[in-house]
């Protein structure tokens, strides 16, 4: 699983992590990065209650309000390291995607099978957007079970868009969904390694 490359020669991925309110994705970058990930949480206010609804993920008391960033470093077997970037959930903050998004060599939807609704905007973004990206359901204990084909039917998803169920508390899972990601822009966009960076 990860590993610190030393030598000089490395790759530099950007990969976002976007997704619904609540879904985990602060969770999975902080998971997974090698450094103490950066956070631009806030709490979470009696003013804000009527724009960011609470339905199903009642306990969450800080939100995302501009993004995450994380690091990790692989061996692929070529030293690569991987940054990544966590997008806003809530509508008022999606003006900060195409920000994230530039120079991105692919992306992960995390969604939650309680408001599967909520991670449709950030799919139908990348799709648009052109991104290749995979969806990831984060298993939360309380979510009632979902198959992934009735997942991939909700979001109407192409054949080829990976859809894989994760937890994004634990690091493994959470490389588990990246490498995926990775896997499948290489298989769907052989241009992509334009999109890495010299280190």
């Amino acid at each position: 699983m990860p590993v610190h490359p030393q030598g000089p020669e490395r790759a530099v991925v950007k990969l976002v992590v976007s997704g619904g309110f609540g879904v985990g994705k602060t969770t999975a970058i902080a998971a997974i990065s090698d450094i103490p990930p950066l956070r631009t949480e806030e709490r979470l206010t009696a003013q804000s209650e009527p724009v960011d609804s609470l339905d199903g993920v009642e306990a969450k008391t800080t939100t995302t309000v501009a993004f995450d960033f994380g690091r990790v470093g692989w061996d692929l077997p070529d030293p690569v390291e991987l940054y990544l970037f966590g997008t806003p959930g809530q509508p008022r903050f999606w003006s900060f995607w195409h920000h994230l998004a530039e120079g991105a060599f692919g992306a992960v939807v995390l969604a939650d099978t309680r408001r599967l609704a909520g991670s449709f905007p950030a799919a139908d973004f990348f799709e648009q957007l052109g991104l290749p990206f995979v969806i990831a359901v984060n298993r939360f204990p309380e979510a009632a079970p979902r198959s992934l084909g009735e997942i991939r039917e909700a979001f109407d998803l192409d054949d080829d868009v990976p859809v894989l169920f994760c937890d994004a508390r634990e690091p493994d899972s959470v490389a588990g969904v990246l490498l995926a990601l990775v896997q499948h822009v290489l298989d769907t966009a052989p241009a992509a390694p334009t999109a890495l960076l010299d280190a």
